[in-house]
């Protein structure tokens, strides 16, 4: 069963995201985020240090025509949706995107990723919801 993905966002990269100007969200390659975005059958020991030294695959998984990456036993989460968050307030501010895939590549530095850097790109899609 596909999942929501939540996360939070600086005014700046939600504004731009909501307007339509941003097209990708960037997650660093490490521990965390491999356990958040990733599943495996091992315990994820070294997954992000042999994801950024770019022993993986990008490619169309067979669940859907999301563009993906895939190495060994790491692989995406089935996310179907995100819900994206400025700050951690109670009546903050939210919207609801199409999740259409992840690709690690380096990132576009307008768009906040540092020149020369591999990143996990949360491609996105079309809003679905605002202010939810």
């Amino acid at each position: 069963m596909a999942k929501t993905l939540h996360l939070n966002l600086k005014r700046k990269w939600f504004d731009m995201i909501l307007s339509g100007e941003k097209k990708e969200e960037y997650r660093e390659i490490k521990d965390y985020w491999v356990k958040r975005l990733t599943q495996s059958d091992n315990d994820f020991k070294d997954e992000a240090e042999r994801l950024k030294k770019g022993e993986f695959h990008q490619d169309n998984l067979p669940y859907g025509e999301k563009i993906q990456f895939r190495y060994s036993y790491c692989f995406p989460k089935d996310i179907n949706k995100i819900i994206f968050s400025n700050g951690y307030s109670k009546d903050r501010d939210q919207f609801t995107i199409e999740f259409n895939g992840i690709l690690i590549k380096e990132g576009i530095p307008k768009w906040g990723a540092k020149s020369g850097e591999k990143y996990f790109v949360i491609q996105l899609g079309k809003i679905l919801d605002k202010n939810n």
